[in-house]
C-alpha cells in the first residue's frame, strides 16, 4: 500500500487521479457520518473505504472526497478510535463526527 500521508496527495501533479469505487450505505444497521480531512480524489476515497470496510461489524462505506465526508453503516456502534486508526492507516485524519 502506497504511503499517501508522506506523499501530500495521491493525485498526480496534472490533477488526474486514479478512481475507487465506494461502497453505497445500505438500509438497516447503524449508520454514522465521520469528517476526514486530506481526501481529493477516487483514489483517496478507495484508500479510506478500503481501511474502514475492514473493521469488524462494518456492512457499507461510502467516502466523498469533495465533502470530506466518510458514511459507514455498521451492525453496531463503532469505537471511534478504531475508525480513527483505521483512517490514520489509509493516510488521512479523521476530523470527527459531521
Amino acid at each position: 500500500m502506497t504511503d499517501v500521508k508522506n506523499s501530500g496527495s495521491c493525485c498526480s501533479t496534472d490533477g488526474s487521479c486514479h478512481s475507487g469505487t465506494a461502497a453505497d450505505a445500505q438500509a438497516g444497521g447503524v449508520t454514522t457520518v465521520y469528517k476526514v480531512s486530506g481526501m481529493t480524489c477516487g483514489h483517496c476515497e478507495g484508500a479510506v473505504s478500503q481501511e474502514v470496510s475492514a473493521l469488524d461489524g462494518v456492512t457499507a462505506v461510502a467516502a466523498v472526497a469533495k465533502t470530506g465526508e466518510v458514511t459507514v453503516t455498521s451492525t453496531a456502534p463503532l469505537d471511534e478510535e478504531a475508525v480513527r486508526a483505521a483512517v490514520d492507516e489509509a493516510g488521512y485524519e479523521l476530523v470527527g463526527t459531521a
